[in-house]
């Protein structure tokens, strides 16, 4: 019996900062006023790359991003972004 860990490699990922609702279609600036509207009613904020979407593990760090295109530094563990920074 082995277990595997598998260790995250650090990157960088241009994407846009959508909601858990709309997921991938909001991956472009017109969505902007419908990722700010999903987030203030309750849906996860969530980074989107092409037609990935990734949850996020910190959401306050994105809180002033939502429906902006940005680049993230950190690492993807499955679906989810572990943000070491974000930038415009």
């Amino acid at each position: 019996f082995s277990v595997a860990v598998y260790a995250a490699d650090p990157g960088t990922w241009t994407g846009w900062i959508s909601d858990a609702h709309c997921g991938a279609k909001g991956n472009n600036e017109g969505h902007a006023a419908c990722a700010k509207k999903c987030v203030k009613d309750g849906y996860a904020p969530v980074f989107v790359v092409g037609d990935k979407v990734y949850a996020i593990n910190d959401p306050k760090k994105v809180s002033k991003y939502v429906g902006e295109k940005v680049t993230i530094t950190g690492t993807i563990t499955g679906d989810t972004v572990n943000i070491e920074k974000v930038s415009k």
